[in-house]
């Protein structure tokens, strides 16, 4: 069959989505059966339903098959914007009560004239030499065996900027990076617009497979890789120094580059992979969920041989932060407030997590006891996409696998839930709310709207 052929089969189905004939949460046939339906080779219904993930209008859920999604392509899959629920459990930045009265008086002196003065110029990609002592230094403090020099330092204005400097000057254009087979949703967006293809990596307990990193790499060359070594997200996963030593034995052998991003570092002891193999790391990290994510400024740590290719990236991204950012993430890291909000968010974090587990008793859960997230297999009567659906109808917000999943249609049956915005009763009645849900029926909810 014909390239326009089998894209005239996927327009059919979409077709059929847009008039109402298939439904949102109706599953399509095995690819298998559709052939014969049709009257078409097997090979061709498999593009027919690639096409149709790649558009966005049907998600794969592994195990369960394939299901209408209910929602045309909106450029690359990634989370969408806060949708205001009454409880938020899908976005992960923590506030704590009284962490506003501290930020407040830590930066008291920032409303002088003199200080907004420097504050106000136009800044650079490496800052000043007092913020890389001051940024140095925080990250030494908080990072167990690690200590980076002020002149690796580079900063951007956020955590995403972050990514998006590091995986250009680390993977050329047209080129390949490992990464988690499920990983942060919005690496799927930057990666495509760099022309970056992701490789999906097999994982287990431990975090990444090293052999799955061999095998990927001798399918078609990896440039690099991009992990979270440390509560990843969203498995909650922190890799233990046997697979550390592992991982990284196999990645100076491929002569690759790891970006790890360390952005949930703050919640436990665990050094970045950069204290085994520092020229072969690239550390990220910033201060939106240690601080408050109207308040934050990226750190890129490059190995030497990297610092130029990644200012240069962030130059030509448009990605330097303001100079305020810089005096006032300064000031909050110099005076150790900042430090103590990451002490009593870890703190935060756990209580939480206590929470969740009381809660959530008799299910499927994977976690770490200091994350702010959690990862629920869904019972076999509920599936991702409906299972938000329905949460969202008791003013729950959540994240269905699929956000995570790199490749189309490989999503398990599970959700995330971050715990971090509610209030602490609102989570607790949240979590309860999500637990009589569970032990419900799908079809007692009506899973169109």
């Amino acid at each position: 069959m014909s390239k326009f052929e089998y894209l005239k089969l996927a327009d059919a189905v979409a077709a059929e989505i847009e008039n109402g004939a298939l439904k949102p949460g109706d599953r399509l046939p095995p690819q298998r059966s559709f052939a014969y339906e049709r009257r078409i080779a097997v090979s061709t219904a498999s593009r027919v339903y690639t096409e149709l993930l790649r558009r966005g209008l049907v998600v794969g859920e592994v195990g369960r098959g394939t299901f209408i999604s209910g929602e045309g392509r909106r450029g690359i899959a990634a989370p969408t914007e806060p949708r205001g629920a009454r409880i938020d459990l899908e976005f992960n930045y923590p506030l704590l009560p009284k962490q506003s009265a501290l930020i407040a008086k830590s930066l008291e002196g920032l409303n002088r004239p003199e200080a907004l003065d420097g504050a106000l110029r136009q800044a650079t990609s490496i800052g000043t030499q007092a913020v890389r002592n001051v940024a140095a230094d925080y990250l030494a403090r908080q990072n167990r065996d690690w200590s980076p020099k002020p002149e690796q330092m580079v900063f951007t204005a956020n955590g995403r900027q972050c990514i998006a400097a590091a995986l250009a000057a680390v993977v050329p254009a047209g080129g390949r990076c490992g990464v988690e087979t499920l990983t942060y949703p919005f690496i799927k967006g930057i990666a495509a617009r760099l022309g970056v293809t992701l490789v999906p990596l097999a994982m287990d307990e431990n975090g990444v497979r090293p052999d799955a990193v061999q095998k990927a790499h001798r399918e078609a060359h990896l440039s690099g890789l991009y992990i979270q070594p440390v509560i990843q997200n969203p498995l909650g996963i922190t890799m233990p120094p046997a697979r550390r030593a592992d991982l990284l034995r196999v990645v100076e052998k491929l002569d690759l580059t790891v970006i790890e991003d360390m952005v949930y570092g703050f919640l436990d002891d665990a050094p970045p992979l950069a204290a085994l193999a520092p020229d072969r790391c690239v550390v990220l990290d910033s201060l939106s969920k240690k601080v408050a994510p109207g308040l934050s400024l990226g750190f890129v740590v490059p190995p030497p041989r990297l610092r130029e290719s990644v200012m240069a990236s962030v130059r030509s991204g448009g990605w330097t932060a303001s100079g305020f950012a810089f005096a006032a993430t300064q000031q909050l890291m110099g005076d150790g407030t900042a430090a103590e909000l990451a002490r009593l968010k870890r703190i935060d974090a756990q209580e939480r997590q206590k929470i969740a587990v009381a809660c959530l008793s008799g299910f499927e859960i994977q976690t770490s006891s200091k994350s702010y997230h959690l990862w629920l297999t869904l019972p076999s009567h509920w599936r991702s996409q409906t299972f938000v659906a329905a949460a969202a109808r008791r003013d729950i917000a959540l994240t269905p696998s699929t956000t995570f999943a790199v490749s189309p249609g490989h999503a398990p049956n599970a959700v995330r839930l971050a715990l971090a915005a509610p209030p602490i009763e609102q989570l607790d009645t949240a979590l309860r709310t999500l637990a009589g849900i569970l032990r419900s029926k799908e079809e007692d909810f009506d899973s169109t709207e």
